[in-house]
This record gives C-alpha cells, sequence and structure tokens, in this order.
C-alpha cells in the first residue's frame, strides 16, 4: 500500500500535470469505494484543481468555488471544497489523453479543460474517494497524527515515550504519525538499530531521537527516488519507483544484513511482517521469530554434505604439509 514517499511522489507529479486545470464533467465506474458518487457528479464540473496536497497517507484535491450564476452563490457552496483521495493497494490517478482508451478498471474519469482526462483506475478497489467540503474535512483530518517529516523532536519523543505499545504498532498507527506503512517503519528501526518488537515506553531520550532522524532521512531519500514499486504502485507518469533498491530490512528474509553477516529475520507486529536484523536489533524478551522459510535454509543433507567437503579439505591440508 502507498506510503508517504509514494503518496508524495504522486502528488507532485498531478501538481506539474494538472494544478490549474478545470474539471468539466464526471463520469463514474464502480463507486463502492466512493464516499458519496453524487456528491463528485453533481460538484466537480465547474471546480478548478487549485492545489495539490498530501496528507499522511492521502492526497486533498483542492478545489475552487463553484462559478456565481447570475452574480449570486449559494451560501453553503460558497466555500473552497476538496477531493480526498486513498490509492488503497493498486490506485493510481493520472492524466491521460482523451483519446486514449480507457483501461480496464477505470472507475473515475473527470474531464479537463485541456482535453486531457483525469482517471483513477483501481482492479481492487480498496482505495477512497470523498468529496468534501471544508468543516467535513477539518473533522475528517482531526483523526490523523503529526507529520513525520514535520514533527519535533519533543512531540516525536512525546508520542513515542509515553506509550507502552510497541514501536512498530506506534510507527504504523496513523493516530500517531500520518503516511508512515509497513516498509518505512522497518527501514527506519533498522537503521536506528531498535527492534521493533521494543515498547516506546522502554526508548531513552536518545534513542527516539535517532529514530525519529533515521525516519525523516529515510523518508526524504525515499521521495527523492519517487517512493518504493513492491508490486503495483506507479507514479502519476506511470513510472515506478526506485527506492525498493536501497531497502535494508524490509523483505529481506534470509538474507545477510548490510552491517555484517547476521540474517535478516522476521516476526509479527500489530498483525504484520515486522524484518529485523538480530545482531543490530536486540529482541525483547519473549518476542517471537518465526522460522526462516525453506529457501532460505540448506536442507540438513546439504549441510552434511557441506561439513564432510571441509573435513576433506582440512585432511588435504594437513597431508600435504608432509611434502612442503
Amino acid at each position: 500500500m502507498p506510503e508517504l514517499p509514494e503518496v508524495e511522489t504522486v502528488a507532485r507529479g498531478l501538481r506539474q500535470a494538472i494544478l490549474g486545470r478545470r474539471i468539466l464533467s464526471v463520469s463514474l465506474g464502480k463507486t463502492d469505494f466512493i464516499d458519496d458518487p453524487l456528491a463528485l457528479e453533481q460538484n466537480l464540473p465547474g471546480r478548478s484543481i487549485e492545489a495539490i496536497n498530501r496528507y499522511g497517507k492521502f492526497m486533498l484535491l483542492r478545489l475552487s468555488a463553484p462559478a456565481r450564476t447570475n452574480g449570486t452563490l449559494a451560501a453553503e457552496c460558497a466555500n473552497q471544497a476538496s477531493l480526498l483521495v486513498h490509492l488503497g493497494m493498486t490506485g493510481q490517478l493520472a492524466p491521460s489523453p482523451a483519446q486514449e482508451p480507457r483501461e480496464k478498471h477505470t472507475h473515475v474519469c473527470m474531464v479537463l479543460d485541456d482535453g486531457r482526462e483525469l482517471r483513477y483506475t483501481d482492479p481492487r478497489r480498496f482505495g477512497r474517494i470523498a468529496y468534501l467540503a471544508e468543516a467535513p474535512l477539518a473533522e475528517e483530518l482531526k483523526r490523523f497524527g503529526a507529520d513525520p517529516l514535520e514533527v519535533s523532536k519533543d512531540e516525536f519523543a512525546k508520542r513515542i515515550r509515553e506509550r507502552r505499545a510497541r514501536i512498530k504498532a506506534l510507527l504504523l498507527d496513523q493516530s500517531v504519525l500520518r503516511g508512515v506503512g509497513n516498509i518505512y517503519a522497518d527501514e527506519s528501526l533498522w537503521r536506528a538499530k531498535i527492534h521493533p518488537g521494543k515498547l516506546g515506553a522502554t526508548l531513552n531520550a536518545r534513542q527516539a531521537e535517532n529514530l525519529r532522524h533515521a525516519l525523516q532521512a529515510i523518508l526524504r531519500k525515499a521521495i527523492a527516488m519517487r517512493g518504493s514499486s513492491i508490486s503495483d504502485f506507479l507514479d502519476a507518469e506511470g513510472e515506478p519507483g526506485e527506492y525498493q533498491r536501497r531497502h535494508r530490512a524490509y523483505g529481506r528474509e534470509g538474507k545477510s544484513c548490510h552491517r555484517g553477516r547476521t540474517v535478516i529475520r522476521r516476526g509479527i507486529v500489530a498483525g504484520r511482517s515486522s524484518y529485523f536484523c538480530p545482531k543490530c536489533q536486540p529482541a525483547p524478551r519473549g518476542f517471537v521469530v518465526l522460522p526462516l522459510p525453506r529457501a532460505a535454509t540448506p536442507p540438513p543433507g546439504k549441510m552434511r554434505s557441506a561439513r564432510r567437503v571441509g573435513r576433506g579439505r582440512d585432511n588435504m591440508r594437513r597431508n600435504s604439509s608432509h611434502f612442503r
């Protein structure tokens, strides 16, 4: 699922491509992921896209007020509104030439005033789209925590060290920090040398600040590399990200840690797979480490063969010493 760097990448791409464009009409396909489909059809046409922001894992397309009719404007429509978009696991929001055939799973199509179409495609429809006026949007956003790229040292420490939940669970909790998901939680914990199962309340001030610094550095680097493309993520131009090449923990079960030869292991925290180095990130007492998959561990027969080969080489070295 796209996290902060992927959503920021898409938002920046859309900002360059469609900022200032006016929506002429809207057509919808399947609408089970849209809060109020009728609100999109009635309220989007005639509005311009004045800003595109990221808020955690959401994108906010800030819309102009509707055009005046006969010199008047209804009070309920006077304020600006926003289109809130969550990409889910397989969602993509991108402009396309109008003459280009629509993909099979195109569920929202907004015709723009420059002849292009802003299309939302989503095969699995795990995303969310909602048209929200100013007051409902403010209420919606209240439930989210601090932005990890903007959070101060003191606020980060307070949000982490005053809770007895596991640190990985706190990083994933959108009411604590908005925008962090499984990938960047594992990567930042690896860099800070903190086990994902460690309780937030057991971190000292230095560990908390190391984690904040690691998290911010990784998020900024991931944004610069246009996010991580694990399976489905594409940016606004249809291109994959590149940060997956820099992963040091996430998805590397059975592979050697980049800081040594210890094998990366996996456990479950907050219902999610969590990858860590047992040497760099010592586990708290009682934490269950999952067994390595077969592909990561040589079969017993091969291990015995390797021992026999090793003994044979040792014998050859000892025997050859008689001829020196």
